[in-house]
């Protein structure tokens, strides 16, 4: 079980470094402050817990799952080239932020029990 999550994490860092590279060489970049509250803005998924832990978790793993920033790079890509792709990369790369850092997607059966085990204190 360690090995598939250490992979896991290896993938997280790999798509947080391609995702951020992608962004950086876009013409659209926002500045930096700008880039920095899009790319935490998906954390503010957890705030669907206030209707319980399935709706919590089902909202917050929508939003925390790759196929969610490349759906929005692909519209983006479709419909407004700039904004929206830009706002892809940094979800996709945010994805792989946490990830990398072990914070997987969430069971309905509380916050801190995910994918890749339990975060938080025990």
């Amino acid at each position: 079980m360690q090995g598939m999550i250490l992979w896991q994490k290896i993938e997280g860092a790999i798509c947080f470094a391609v995702g951020l590279f992608l962004y950086f060489m876009m013409e659209d970049a926002f500045s930096w402050w700008v880039t920095l509250l899009v790319f935490f803005a998906a954390d503010l998924s957890f705030l669907a817990y206030l209707f319980g832990p399935k709706v919590g978790a089902a909202i917050y793993n929508l939003v925390h799952i790759y196929g969610f920033g490349l759906i929005l790079l692909v519209l983006g890509m479709t419909t407004l080239p700039g904004t929206l792709s830009a706002i892809g990369l940094l979800m996709f790369a945010h994805v792989g932020f946490d990830r990398m850092l072990g914070y997987g997607l969430k069971s309905s059966q509380g916050f801190g029990l995910t994918h890749l085990g339990r975060i938080g204190k025990t």
